[in-house]
């Protein structure tokens, strides 16, 4: 259930009404939309109505106003169809049980023997705010609360009049003036300024949109944090800097594409509060960034003992600071040091290391010692042998058997890692009873594929098991993934598939590969995949967020041949019908009411669809296919301010590329709770 599903499930039930179904997305005009046509008395495209309008108004001076409202509401329900057979039909109530997170979602209900409406559906009984709509979406049926009483509003041929106006809508944006659409944009500035909701909406869809200018996205600094995951110019970097909010500071470091090494160094020394550089050089380590030089040596000598050991990780650390870290007067700095500093120390100071009054820094000298000289069996009595040790360190083969036979299954485990290993060991390993042991021997790279063919494994084809680091290696090198191709090992199979570039054959042997995931990584990762398996897998995947943009952004894709899928039954092989350089603005135009929500998202973001029909799927009942349809080059001025005014659509309203400077830097001044209108 969604945020204030909760609130309100107890309003319905209190109100006599049994939800049917799963509290899924209807198939029919949002409510938001629905209202809109409701204040618009079912005519929002100009012109004479044919629609009811207010067919009934209960004044409030009745004693039995709850009860006649009741009756009213129900006797034209059920004349009107929007009561079914069944006494379903779909409602949305207004009030402060209403949730501004997100869009609100139509309920199907039934009424139960004790029903009332009017008394519970509003902030104070008898004066309710509730739109009911029959379940095939066609009707609706209002009641709303004014100065003169209850007013039971009813509008049907929904779709019908939804083409009109947007229709209408498109003809008069044909005809506005530049005078006309100037004042358009100036009514979005009159009255009181926007809620909380709408300006954080605002703020987000103008961090987003790639035309807004770099004064207006500095003024955003604070406002949205969508602003600082997209490459920033220099200034607007240079202004997060200056910001005084660390958290926005804080997230510049996290997310930010475009920081350079004197920013870097200037970001971090320039906080007074060691914490704050603390979290600020973890962050540059974690992302690898490099820091002018001179900001390295004044972090080696920070006070801060916190920051001098994230110094030890960060990417370009001179050598000579390496060695002075892995003597610094703090053990977790010199345990941190230990492991890049090592090949460059003398003997004298490894020795040191290896004893250090400090465990932590022993085991981390122990830990890289062991690298070059094997590890005795005498250690594993005096000392509590790391996984990490049995996974990479060398072992004397006293240890090593006796690990093997003798260890508990994660040191089996982490001995089956060993690239150490002697051979025998390793078979003994691959015979263990630990399904879990095995499949990690089954992944070694100094097995032959006949011995791994013959180790026993468990796998699920359905885990997300990362690429295998040697395979990856070895993806230059032709011979090999020829032969690793022909892996009976799927996760041999898949890293090869992870693959830039591949021979023909290999290509060809993965594309009719029986691990659907070894197809998949061929369409998402190598360049030669055929066009067939590209065509095969878009039937089924959606594309990811490392490779958004594939099977369908793949320069293999067929882009000719594709009209004949117009008919498919498949909804993802309809659309690409639009791909084809022989498709029409006719075909866009109808696979604008294709019957499945994908296909018409699709010619949503076609910009051949006419301006009257983006706008009417601005209404759709999927939210993808309206967020597409904002997207439109050509939706005008007052469609676009009517968008800017919703809190469901105001976000992807100021991400429209026709928004113009001008307003933009309006709406920025609207943006902070302390401003008003201009």
């Amino acid at each position: 259930m969604t945020c204030g599903g909760d609130k309100l499930a107890e309003l319905l039930a209190r109100a006599g009404l049994e939800v049917v179904g799963d509290w899924r997305p209807e198939d029919v005009l949002p409510p938001r939309a629905a209202w809109r046509t409701i204040r618009s008395g079912g005519n929002e495209g100009g012109g004479e109505a044919e629609g009811e309008g207010p067919a009934v108004t209960v004044r409030t001076d009745r004693p039995d106003l709850v009860a006649e409202v009741n009756a009213q509401w129900h006797r034209r329900g059920v004349e009107s169809g929007v009561i079914n057979e069944n006494g379903v039909f779909l409602i949305d109530a207004v009030g402060t049980w209403t949730c501004c997170c997100a869009p609100r979602r139509w309920q199907r209900v039934r009424l139960t023997t004790d029903w009332d409406l009017a008394g519970v559906l509003s902030e104070r009984p008898g004066q309710p705010e509730f739109l009911t709509l029959s379940i095939e979406g066609d009707t609706l049926l209002a009641a709303t609360t004014g100065e003169a009483g209850v007013s039971l509003t009813s509008v049907n041929r929904i779709a019908e009049r939804l083409e009109e106006a947007a229709r209408a809508a498109a003809q008069t944006a044909a005809r506005e003036t530049p005078e006309e659409r100037a004042a358009v944009w100036s009514s979005l500035f009159h009255g009181p300024g926007p809620s909380g909701t709408l300006r954080e909406r605002r703020a987000h869809g103008l961090a987003l949109n790639p035309a807004t200018p770099e004064d207006v996205q500095a003024g955003l600094l604070g406002l949205s944090h969508h602003l600082l995951w997209r490459p920033l110019p220099t200034e607007v970097v240079e202004a997060a800097m200056a910001h005084p909010e660390w958290k926005l500071r804080e997230l510049l470091a996290d997310a930010q594409p475009n920081i350079t090494a004197d920013q870097w160094a200037r970001l971090i020394l320039g906080e007074q509060k060691a914490r704050h550089r603390w979290i600020l050089t973890t962050l540059a380590a974690d992302r690898r960034a490099e820091l002018a030089e001179n900001a390295y040596e004044q972090l080696a000598d920070d006070a801060s003992a916190q920051i001098r050991e994230e110094t030890t990780r960060l990417t370009g650390l001179p050598i000579p600071l390496q060695t002075t870290l892995a003597a610094d007067p703090d053990a977790a700095v010199r345990a941190s040091a230990c492991r890049r500093a090592w090949p460059h120390l003398e003997s004298g100071a490894r020795q040191k290391l290896l004893g250090d009054p400090e465990r932590k820094v022993r085991i981390e000298a122990l830990f890289q010692h062991h690298q070059e000289h094997p590890m005795p069996r005498s250690f594993l009595d005096s000392q509590d042998v790391e996984l990490r040790m049995v996974e990479s360190c060398r072992l004397e083969r006293a240890l090593a058997e006796h690990l093997a036979r003798q260890g508990d299954p994660a040191q089996r485990i982490s001995l089956a890692r060993n690239p150490h290993l002697d051979a025998d060991l390793v078979g003994i390993l691959a015979q263990d009873s630990d399904d879990s042991v095995r499949f990690v021997v089954s992944q070694r790279p100094d097995l032959t594929e006949e011995q791994r063919a013959g180790i026993v494994i468990d796998f699920d084809p359905g885990i997300h098991y990362s690429s295998l680091d040697w395979v990856v290696a070895l993806h230059d090198d032709p011979d090999a993934m020829r032969r690793l191709a022909g892996s009976s090992h799927p996760l041999v199979r898949r890293s090869v598939a992870r693959a830039v570039h591949l021979p023909p054959d290999v290509v060809a042997r993965l594309a009719g590969d029986e691990d659907r995931v070894v197809r998949l990584f061929l369409a998402e990762s190598c360049d030669d995949a055929p066009a067939d398996m590209l065509l095969e897998v878009w039937q089924w995947w959606t594309g990811s967020l490392s490779t958004p943009d594939r099977p369908h952004g793949h320069p293999n894709f067929p882009r000719r041949d594709l009209l004949r899928y117009v008919e498919d039954p498949n909804p993802r092989m309809r659309q690409l019908a639009l791909d084809d350089p022989d498709s029409t603005a006719e075909l866009v135009e109808r696979f604008s009411r294709d019957t499945h929500e994908e296909v018409r998202r699709r010619a949503a973001s076609d910009p051949r669809l006419t301006l009257a029909s983006a706008i009417r799927l601005l209404d759709d009942p999927h939210p993808h296919v309206r967020h597409a349809a904002v997207g439109h080059p050509q939706l005008p001025a007052r469609v676009l301010v009517r968008l800017l005014r919703d809190t469901d659509t105001a976000q992807d309203a100021a991400r429209h590329p026709a928004l113009p400077d001008v307003v933009m830097r309006r709406m920025l001044s609207q943006l902070r709770p302390s401003t008003g209108s201009p």
